[in-house]
């Protein structure tokens, strides 16, 4: 199997997706118009090196629809002969793309690719696409279908995290992420939002609240119980997990991962073409994963596909120096370090959604691009980035310095 090395990696700021939003004028296209241009200019590509580009999109109707790809790759001037292609796996789909655009070269079939994603929530609302999941009784019945917070609660109902231990760490990520920007941790990836005159619009996460302390999530009322009791969900949730008697509602804005806009892009590719657009790796990736999971708890994927992921590669929880998995709830993340025993000094080291936000189609290749930054600054080889996903799945992938 032909190596696949990973050459660069970038993103936009996060904006906070609503009307006030700094990026609410700049459109999808723009957004992953930005992220594609960036990496054409910042390492001089010859784009005829480029045999194809994967972005993420989970709501790709409107202006975001019509395979963005292919759009964002011609308005990028990558060339007509350069394609491409929208996938959608829902909150992994910017790491799914970064996967797939690896997958073409480690198969031979492809020599450079790149992979990423966009999301401007605040234009495209989220669940703008429908879908029979959530819609078609045939389907949500089943499986168990409920709103993602109400499984965010019932997770830290089941595993016993407090309303204390969701905002604790809600803290810490938002001091993460403050300390992180003072340190210019990101200022590496970041390529800064402009209008067509050149001014910048955004040139860093606007989403964050690094104020924020126990005392002022406290004042938060928790966001589900109503969709949960009046919706009847919280029944949907003891159905499929009968040993929990009543559900204990945790999760608010706080410590939940926030709406914003935003894209990234990573550039992939062998040996041979890196050689031949005269760049030099930065890491490799070495195994990738996808896996389906109990859709009731929904956001436990991230557990089960890592455990798929180290047994395919022959490795152990261990031979990873560094965790990025994405903070859509705080629930998620702890139930993980509780799977694992993974010590907080080892995960989502610069903070996470909960403080930057998390541009769904977009986050994947975000925190691809974040903890490759890290290794680097830190000296560290290994990471291991994964993601939960609505309807109960996972996606990981381990990248190695080089």
């Amino acid at each position: 199997m032909t190596e696949a090395f990973v050459y660069d990696a970038v993103r936009t700021p996060r904006g906070r997706g609503k009307k006030d939003g700094s990026l609410h004028e700049v459109s999808t296209l723009s957004l992953a118009t930005t992220a594609l241009r960036a990496i054409k200019e910042r390492n001089k590509l010859d784009t005829h090196l480029v045999d194809d580009v994967v972005l993420g999109c989970v709501d790709p109707v409107a202006e975001a629809g019509s395979d963005i790809a292919r759009a964002a790759a011609l308005n990028a001037d990558y060339g007509n002969h350069v394609p491409g292609v929208q996938i959608n796996r829902f909150c992994a789909s910017g790491l799914d793309a970064v996967n797939f655009a690896a997958a073409q070269v480690m198969s031979g079939q492809h020599d450079m690719t790149v992979g990423g994603g966009v999301e401007s929530m605040s234009r495209v609302g989220m669940g703008a696409s429908g879908g029979a999941w959530p819609m078609d009784p045939q389907i949500a019945v089943k499986s168990y279908f409920m709103p993602q917070g109400v499984s965010a609660d019932l997770i830290a109902t089941k595993y016993g995290f407090s309303r204390d231990d969701v905002d604790q760490y809600a803290v810490e990520s938002q001091k993460l992420a403050a300390q992180s920007w003072k340190e210019g941790r990101f200022k590496k990836s970041i390529v800064p939002v402009k209008d067509v005159n050149g001014i910048t619009i955004l040139d860093h996460d606007e989403h964050m609240r690094p104020t924020t302390d126990m005392q002022s999530l406290a004042q938060l009322k928790p966001s589900f119980p109503q969709m949960g009791e009046f919706g009847g969900f919280s029944a949907v949730a003891i159905q499929a997990h009968p040993e929990v008697e009543a559900i204990n509602y945790v999760h608010h804005a706080g410590n939940s991962s926030g709406i914003v806009d935003g894209a990234a892009a990573v550039l992939i590719g062998n040996a041979e073409a890196g050689k031949k657009a005269g760049l030099k790796p930065r890491a490799k990736i070495r195994a990738f994963a996808n896996i389906g999971s109990e859709p009731a708890l929904m956001l436990t994927g991230p557990v089960d596909v890592t455990e798929k992921l180290l047994k395919k590669a022959k490795m152990s929880i261990n031979d990873i120096d560094l965790f990025e998995l994405n903070e859509a709830f705080a629930s998620v993340v702890l139930r993980y370090m509780q799977a694992f025993n993974i010590p907080r000094s080892k995960i989502n080291v610069c903070g996470g959604a909960i403080a930057m936000g998390h541009p769904l189609g977009a986050t994947g290749a975000m925190v691809f691009g974040t903890v490759l930054d890290e290794l680097e600054r830190t000296g560290k080889s290994t990471a291991l980035v994964t993601l939960c996903i609505g309807a109960g799945m996972g996606t990981a992938t381990i990248i190695e310095r080089v």
